[in-house]
């Protein structure tokens, strides 16, 4: 029986389609509201942007003895695997060894066949593929994509976007705001597209939430994800092992992968509702910039900082090396958005409001000051 699930962002849409309803519930469950997944009759399904994920190892096997048949081939990383991808007329072919999984696109009708033996990389590589397909198209109708969180207000859908790199507290910053009556639109990056005379539209950039277990506990939300896992629940399955176990010991001191990199909870974007009460938000408008700083021991404060926009704020091609559009999904145009449109949400986003904030680990007291702040942004 084949099944399929729909996803549309903004004005784009893709329908993934399987021979196995693990694949498509994956989809189903990992996209959400964010992107109106819905469950659509597969029959019914007869244009449009598709991936086609099926659990067929006799095509796998097909697939893979073209692209090894001594055509030029290139070996690539996507997604942290080995991809070899060659061209077989105007498709793309491509084999993953490590996941089991064969892909052939064309990308001038938008279709994307994926064949496997296992449902599970399946539905990881189905789901990941579709993602890039809204991207892709997104980016050809000139949106961009920022490095930033973001929070909505429900009530007039004005958004903050959150800037800084890696432990500024992007993700803090989000997770407080949304847990004190904000909708959480994204915990990592955003796309962006300028519309009317000055605003800037965004939507969700859905993706599986990397949550330290100090900030977990500090949000009240450590021992709401031990019961969870001790009643048979689970999280993402990128989650490590170690982050698990250490889920159901009860110890939230944070676990180090090395100097530099925190072993951290990835949560679903459907658990934020269902398990923390996080409203989720679909798509809003611009209103204000913030620049986070997390300081353990200092107090919290609005700062004097003239922290503003910079190009390391997109998602440049040069960033996307895990995603890289080896399959023709954007056709051309960089990861990030053409420059065009890059170059017009940054001289938009000047015009609002910036404002520089200091955290600390005391969360009420971080939690009071962008409060604060976000009040005062209209």
């Amino acid at each position: 029986m084949i099944t399929a699930t729909r996803l549309e962002a903004a004005a784009a849409a893709v329908t993934v389609l399987s021979n196995r309803q693990e694949v498509t519930g994956w989809t189903l469950r990992y996209f959400g509201p964010w992107w109106n997944a819905t469950t659509v009759d597969a029959a019914a399904v007869c244009a449009g942007p598709v991936v086609i994920a099926d659990v067929k190892p006799e095509d796998y096997e097909e697939i893979t003895l073209l692209v090894h048949d001594g055509r030029p081939a290139a070996k690539v990383a996507y997604a942290k695997h080995r991809l070899l991808v060659a061209s077989d007329g105007e498709d793309i072919i491509a084999t993953s060894p490590e996941e089991g999984i064969a892909y052939r696109s064309t990308p001038s009708s938008d279709r994307l066949v994926l064949a496997g033996s296992d449902a599970q990389p399946l539905a990881l590589a189905a789901a990941r593929l579709a993602r890039e397909a809204i991207r892709g198209r997104l980016l050809r109708d000139g949106w961009a994509v920022l490095h930033s969180s973001a929070v909505v207000r429900p009530d007039d859908g004005a958004t903050l976007l959150a800037f800084g790199g890696k432990g500024a507290g992007k993700t803090t910053t989000a997770l407080l705001l949304a847990s004190r009556g904000w909708q959480l639109l994204a915990n990592d990056r955003v796309l962006v597209r300028p519309t009317g005379d000055r605003d800037v539209e965004v939507v969700p950039w859905p993706a599986a939430a990397a949550l330290g277990l100090g900030l977990m506990e500090s949000l009240g939300w450590f021992e709401i994800s031990r019961e969870h896992l001790r009643a048979g629940g689970s999280f993402h399955p990128t989650q490590h092992e170690a982050v698990t176990e250490a889920l159901l010991a009860g110890d939230h001191t944070p676990l180090w992968e090395n100097a530099k990199r925190e072993r951290k909870a990835q949560v679903f974007p459907d658990q934020f509702p269902v398990l923390f009460g996080v409203p989720l938000a679909t798509s809003g408008r611009v209103a204000g910039l913030l620049f986070p700083q997390v300081d353990a021991n200092a107090v919290p404060d609005i700062t004097d900082g003239v922290r503003t926009l910079a190009e390391a704020d997109f998602m440049s091609g040069a960033m996307e090396d895990r995603y890289p559009d080896v399959f023709g999904q954007a056709q051309g145009v960089d990861g990030g958005g053409r420059e065009s449109a890059r170059a017009e949400v940054a001289a938009r986003l000047a015009g609002l409001p910036h404002r520089t904030v200091r955290l600390s680990h005391d969360v009420p007291a971080s939690a009071a000051v962008l409060c604060k702040v976000a009040d005062g942004i209209r």
